[in-house]
């Protein structure tokens, strides 16, 4: 008998919400260069966020694609300020390195509810 498809992991609200949050968090990550969250909202970011570290990549070389990249990246994120640093800050310091942007240390548990926490920061 095959295994039962997994859903995403699911955040509560819309999917319009979740997806709000997301970028929310990637551009206050960019902002920051690490952030504090939950462990789980950690784990989901990191595979958006390097994606995002990724096209910035590509957008900084000079081919046809980069006006569309960028605009995909803005699309996503959603702010003009964190693209710009994306592309012309953060993108270039990852030219040599395929992948592996990101790190998540865990920090424990929070004092209210006990929520695993984690930091995501950029290598």
């Amino acid at each position: 008998m095959p295994a039962t498809p997994r859903r995403a992991r699911n955040f509560g609200g819309s999917s319009q919400h979740q997806k709000l949050m997301m970028a929310n968090l990637a551009a206050s990550l960019i902002a920051a260069e690490g952030i504090v969250t939950t462990e789980a909202k950690a784990k989901a970011l990191r595979p958006i966020a390097e994606k995002l570290i990724t096209k910035a990549k590509k957008a900084t070389a000079e081919d046809p694609m980069r006006i569309h990249r960028i605009r995909q990246i803005q699309g996503y994120l959603g702010d003009r300020e964190m693209t710009a640093k994306l592309v012309d800050e953060v993108a270039p310091r990852y030219t040599e390195r395929n992948g592996g942007y990101l790190r998540i240390l865990k920090l424990g548990p929070r004092q209210g509810d006990k929520a695993q926490m984690a930091r995501i920061e950029l290598v």
